[in-house]
């Protein structure tokens, strides 16, 4: 769904505010000081966070043709708009506020939800050992589709494709340790791969009040499922829509990172994205009985 930059601007700078008020409140209280910056620059941070979420609601793909060409000329007279190259060094100014903002734009607790993980390559299986720019911080792991040096993406939605929890690790994580914190807070039915098979992990989430459900491999033995539990296991690929959605449509992950502090904002700022599109995938309520979550 294409949102008009007024949306967007609308949106943010109603939250923008709640958060300055609690930001000036907390920073008094633990920092308490006489000396105060006074003088804002040209571009609030609202704006400057509207600017950044509005590349990714839009249809461009490049985010310096955005910025210089589409922006530059369709919303000048919206934005005092600064020099590309000094936009980028103001980029990891948002990520405190973007963090917040992902997790005020979180979805509903519906008591169904998936769980699931994608890669994070910053660069080519070739160009492996000559990156720099990721050094010490990102590691080799494997994926369905091969070996990748990055980061996973772990993620949790609900049965309306809403995001639920994120949690960004080391590509070499196995996504069994990162299922207990990252499903932390949830109650009902949780649906996973093959990957969240363990009988430790599923005495724990039950213990927490979540349900773990998973496909069975080979050489174990069968037993009997809820034909509404079986239903909504067989509807797992919905979390992989999701994850089709961040990364068609919201850029979610590419290989032409500079800086690792710019990395994350980008990673933030495509998952905020996405709440605020209202492009995500759902499973149809009607199909399921209402004692589904008994």
């Amino acid at each position: 769904m294409k949102k008009c930059i007024i949306t967007v601007y609308y949106l943010i700078d109603n939250f923008y505010k709640i958060y300055k008020i609690y930001q000036e409140w907390e920073r008094k209280r633990l920092i308490p000081s006489s000396n105060q910056r006074n003088r804002d620059g040209k571009l609030s941070l609202a704006e400057l966070l509207t600017i950044a979420i509005y590349f990714y609601v839009s249809q461009c793909k490049d985010c310096k043709n955005y910025y210089l060409y589409y922006l530059s000329y369709k919303y000048k007279r919206y934005f005092c708009l600064p020099s590309y190259s000094r936009i980028i060094q103001l980029w990891p100014r948002m990520l405190l506020l973007l963090v917040v903002l992902m997790h005020y734009l979180k979805g509903e607790e519906t008591g169904i939800y998936y769980i699931d993980s994608t890669k994070l390559a910053i660069c080519h299986n070739k160009r492996t050992s000559s990156n720099r720019v990721f050094n010490r911080i990102s590691k080799i792991g494997k994926s369905s589709y091969g070996w990748f040096l990055g980061f996973k993406l772990h993620l949790i939605i609900n049965n309306k494709g809403e995001i639920m929890s994120v949690k960004i690790t080391k590509g070499n994580k196995s996504d069994l340790s990162i299922a207990s914190v990252i499903s932390e807070g949830l109650s009902g039915k949780l649906f996973g791969d093959k990957a969240y098979i363990s009988k430790e992990l599923f005495h724990q989430l039950f213990s927490n009040g979540l349900r773990l459900f998973t496909n069975l491999r080979k050489d174990m033995k069968t037993y009997l499922l809820d034909i509404d539990d079986k239903c909504l296991l067989n509807k797992r690929s919905l979390i992989e829509s999701v994850f089709n959605v961040l990364k068609k449509h919201m850029h979610l992950e590419h290989t032409r990172h500079r800086s690792p502090l710019n990395f994350f904002v980008h990673i933030i700022a495509s998952l905020t994205s996405y709440s605020i599109s209202k492009l995500n995938p759902y499973l149809i309520s009607s199909s399921f009985s209402s004692n589904s979550l008994s």
